[in-house]
């Protein structure tokens, strides 16, 4: 649909408030802006290594994004104009981000084992979490009003109330080293266990189910849930996309391209799926289940 080449790597992927999809190009130091009818627009960012890898909505009309090369956060409008933010944490290494209810920008810092919390005016807090080399990885609101995170390298999800306390939830399996997570239809969140090759879901008080893929070798790396209630996975490892409907049954859609490296999914204003594949495009794929 949209190609941009390998050495950009788009990975991060969101549709942003024009109805567009935001990419970001994590090997080109750049966003793109791609519409449902395949054009696309790249705008550079103001450091090439700068890292662009997950993308977000923000509330204020913007996309926001962290930059985990250069430990910024990022912000760009919908006609390309570009800022960032420096945190106050050396080589934090910012991942994951989301809006919370609170109208701020929350994410995780990777490296220094932080959540962090940034105001649209760009200042920050942070919060250290309660176990340390938990690698905090992918980042959502909850329908609770809490924000959710994986913690990749501590096999567990976490729960960080906007005050910045936060719970702990285990996983049964160990080795899961979650990554992605979801709010789902159903008041639940959905995460993948990239370590184990397993689908989770979470309730808001922490009863947790794990459903093994077809293929637990496949390297489950995001997760996105349509209005139906059907969870997107990118296999990573496997060249793959999957949907596990309501059911319970699992359908995999193979990627035309081998090696492709599938990473970001987001649901576009047609209905449509979109999948940022690090090899150096972005396509479309129907939601349409056999």
């Amino acid at each position: 649909m949209a190609a941009f080449g390998s050495e950009a790597a788009p990975y991060g992927i969101a549709t942003g408030p024009d109805g567009a999809l935001w990419v970001t190009l994590v090997g080109g130091g750049a966003i793109a802006r791609v519409t449902p009818e395949g054009r696309a627009r790249t705008f550079a960012l103001d450091a090439a290594g700068c890292g662009p890898t997950v993308i977000t909505p923000g509330p204020d009309g913007a996309l926001w994004f962290t930059r985990t090369k250069d430990h910024r956060i990022g912000r760009i409008t919908v006609d390309g104009q570009t800022e960032s933010f420096a945190l106050p944490t050396p080589e934090c290494g910012p991942y994951g981000i989301a809006t919370g209810a609170d109208g701020a920008l929350w994410f995780t810092e990777t490296s220094a084992h932080r959540i962090g919390r940034i105001t649209t005016e760009g200042e920050v807090t942070e919060f250290p979490l309660p176990v340390s080399g938990c690698f905090p990885s992918a980042l959502v609101a909850g329908p609770d009003g809490a924000l959710w995170c994986t913690l990749n390298q501590a096999d567990a999800v976490g729960r960080i109330a906007l005050d910045g306390s936060v719970t702990l939830y285990e996983l049964p399996t160990k080795g899961a080293a979650p990554v992605g997570i979801a709010a789902g239809t159903d008041g639940e969140l959905w995460f993948v266990e990239i370590g184990a090759g397993q689908l989770g879901r979470i309730s808001t008080d922490g009863c947790i189910d794990e459903f093994p893929l077809p293929d637990r070798e496949s390297r489950p790396h995001a997760v996105t849930v349509a209005p139906d209630g059907t969870c997107w996975i990118t296999e990573w490892a496997a060249n793959r996309v999957a949907a596990r409907v309501p059911s319970g049954h699992i359908v995999e859609h193979p990627l035309p391209t081998p090696g492709s490296e599938p990473h970001g999914l987001a649901l576009g204003p047609d209905g449509y799926l979109y999948v940022a594949l690090e090899l150096g495009e972005v396509v479309r794929i129907s939601t349409a289940m056999p």
